[in-house]
């Protein structure tokens, strides 16, 4: 019996570890899938930049949404993929910022040490420049 309770606990650890891996992996194709479209936002705009510089300024282009195309002003287009732009960056932002705990938890259930220097960010314009001045 005692046994069987050992096995028990073994297996609720090891379903444990293996949820959290899941979860770290689930966040990491999120993440590439997000930076998949937040680049092909990017080739977008940088298309539709080019091209309405060199046209004329009340021009329009197709955009697709979902299964839909639409006709629509180029600067209101541009100003939509910005928009997505800011949005896909703060998500893969917020899904990295969720990411570096549940790392370290699966470090912590799987009985190793700590990684030193994990949690450092990254320091912001505003930062450097106060730093610089010092």
């Amino acid at each position: 019996m005692e046994v069987h309770k050992q096995v028990d606990e073994l297996i609720k650890e090891y379903a444990a570890v293996d949820a959290v891996a899941v979860d770290i992996i689930s966040d990491k194709h999120q993440m590439v899938d997000l930076d998949a479209k937040r680049n092909k936002t990017r080739e977008a705009l940088r298309q539709l930049k080019s091209t309405h510089s060199s046209a004329k300024k009340a021009s329009k282009s197709w955009v697709c949404f979902g299964n839909t195309f639409i006709k629509m002003h180029t600067t209101e287009c541009v100003q939509l993929l910005e928009k997505d732009q800011t949005l896909l960056t703060s998500e893969i932002d917020e899904i990295q910022r969720g990411l570096k705990p549940k790392v370290a938890e699966l470090n912590k259930m799987e009985g190793r040490a700590e990684l030193k220097g994990f949690e450092l960010k990254g320091m912001n314009i505003e930062e450097m420049l106060s730093a610089g001045g010092q």
